[in-house]
């Protein structure tokens, strides 16, 4: 029997815990059904979220409603002016009974951060995530720390048009594989969540249905999802096609700043890997990629004066880029 045929029967078997979940999160969450997905997607890369919303849809309680479902360290860290880089990853505390100094370790050695408004923090705070986002590793005292498999970090902020928000810095923001947007539910929703809320019951407990070492496991078999030449190029593409838009014939020049960097061709396929995963497929199609580029691109486009001045918008170019590069 095909490579292929036995992976997709493992695949199978293997996602059928995260549908699980995700039926599980629904006791809480109503709608947001593409939030939950990207989620997932992120715990079955290691890539770390940025979740972008206005105040009261329920970004951070989706997220603790994820370590709920999960029987995992989880850590909330509200973010706010006066946060200090220490208060992230530690410090160094003195004992006076012994004459020396013992590392006291922060909040950021856990398996699931939910970093909540990280945007109401100013840039030295959070840069501190930096290190921990990309190396698994913090330095505290020049002492370097591991931290623990799996590591995620899932990063709720609210629109830089509301007060009191700092802008994430660029290099932060490409240590994100996907930038979220949260949208207003839908007439049908509001009514669930109206049903659902207003009452003084507590919500529906929610029960544990994985454990790290499934989703451990899950990312070995993510790994093994087959990707064909044909859609290999086409992720190059999308991801050229934003540095260098007139070799695709898009007029897009002008509007341009910076394109993607590298990393987002990398998080392209992780995503959509993870995707065909969660289909029970053991191959990406090009519509895994299409379904996740947005997520993935959003926050990597930087885009000119001009742009803005026409008011055009990072997501529209990433949509012109998707509409007029070749399928294969």
């Amino acid at each position: 029997m095909p490579e292929t045929e036995l992976d997709a029967e493992q695949i199978e078997r293997a996602s059928e815990p995260f549908r699980h979940l995700v039926d599980e999160m629904g006791k809480t969450i109503v709608g947001q059904q593409a939030l939950v997905g990207r989620m997932l997607i992120g715990l079955l890369t290691g890539g770390h979220l940025l979740i972008e919303g206005v105040p009261g849809l329920a970004k951070t309680t989706a997220v603790a409603c994820l370590a709920q479902v999960i029987q995992t360290k989880f850590q909330r860290l509200q973010f706010t002016p006066d946060l200090l880089p220490a208060d992230l990853i530690g410090t160094q505390v003195y004992r006076p009974q012994t004459q020396e100094f013992v590392v006291q370790k922060g909040p950021i050695f856990a398996n699931l951060i939910l970093a909540d408004e990280i945007n109401r923090a100013p840039a030295k705070v959070q840069s501190a995530l930096l290190e921990a986002m990309q190396e698994r590793q913090v330095t505290i005292g020049g002492e370097t720390f591991g931290l623990e498999d799996p590591f995620l970090v899932m990063a709720t902020q609210n629109p830089i048009e509301q007060e009191g928000t700092y802008p994430l810095p660029e290099a932060q923001l490409d240590r994100f594989m996907l930038k979220v947007v949260v949208g207003y539910p839908n007439r049908d929703e509001e009514l669930q969540i109206l049903d659902r809320m207003s009452t003084t019951r507590s919500p529906s407990a929610i029960s544990p249905v994985t454990s790290p070492e499934q989703i451990l496991a899950a990312r070995k078999l993510v790994d093994r999802i087959h990707v064909d030449q044909r859609v290999k190029e086409y992720i190059v593409d999308l991801v050229l096609a934003t540095r260098n838009p007139a070799a695709y014939n898009l007029p897009l020049q002008e509007l341009i700043q910076f394109g993607a960097s590298p990393r987002a061709t990398i998080n392209l396929t992780l995503a959509a890997k993870a995707n065909a995963f969660l289909s029970g497929r053991s191959y990406i199609t090009p519509q895994d990629v299409k379904t996740i580029a947005m997520d993935v691109l959003r926050h990597r486009v930087m885009i000119t004066y001009e742009a803005e001045a026409e008011e055009r918008t990072s997501e529209d170019i990433v949509g012109q880029v998707l509409n007029m590069v070749r399928v294969p």
